[in-house]
């Protein structure tokens, strides 16, 4: 177990430092799409936490880890909300806020990681909530069990558009 834990502590540390690396290369737009392929392209997931409250018990949920985004900042607690709740089969966008509930302009969309699972922002849809150190704890799916579990053949995760994130991905069964 210890070992899990150390190479999940790696994982988050190479991941801040990637993500950190893409925000000094990208601003604006660009900024949004970096996040959202930074996190397919390189995190290394390892499911060292179990899925949310609210992904608890639904087909394809293999846990959550830590996410900082490219924009990160450090012993900040930061405000939330996510355009969609926990729904593997629509692409989201997880709007920054103040704490009173008004967006400030930060953003960012699901994703795709490399290994086929899809990132699933969460709580519930439009629920008002705080990253501590700036650091949220998304779930992750397998596409193809949550689209088994809703009936369908397969499925996989695929990239989508989700307003007004440039970038997001979902769950896309057949």
């Amino acid at each position: 177990m210890s070992t899990l834990n150390s190479v999940s502590k790696l994982n988050s540390i190479i991941l801040s430092m990637l993500l950190s690396v893409m925000l000094v290369a990208c601003s604006g737009e660009q900024h949004e799409a970096a996040v959202t392929e930074t996190t397919a392209e390189t995190a290394e997931h390892t499911d060292a936490h179990p899925p949310s409250k609210g992904a608890e018990g639904m087909a394809g949920a293999t846990g959550t880890f830590e996410f900082k985004p490219s924009d990160w900042q450090e012993g900040q607690i930061t405000w939330w909300k996510d355009s969609d709740g926990i729904d593997p089969g629509v692409a989201g966008c997880h709007i920054g806020t103040d704490e009173n509930g008004e967006p400030n302009g930060r953003m960012f969309g699901e994703a795709c990681l490399e290994n086929g699972l899809l990132v699933e922002s969460n709580p519930g849809a439009e629920e008002l909530h705080s990253h501590g150190n700036d650091t949220g704890h998304p779930d992750t799916f397998d596409c193809n069990a949550w689209c088994v579990g809703q009936g369908k053949a397969s499925g996989s995760c695929q990239v989508a558009a989700a307003p007004p994130c440039a970038q997001s991905a979902a769950c896309s069964c057949s």
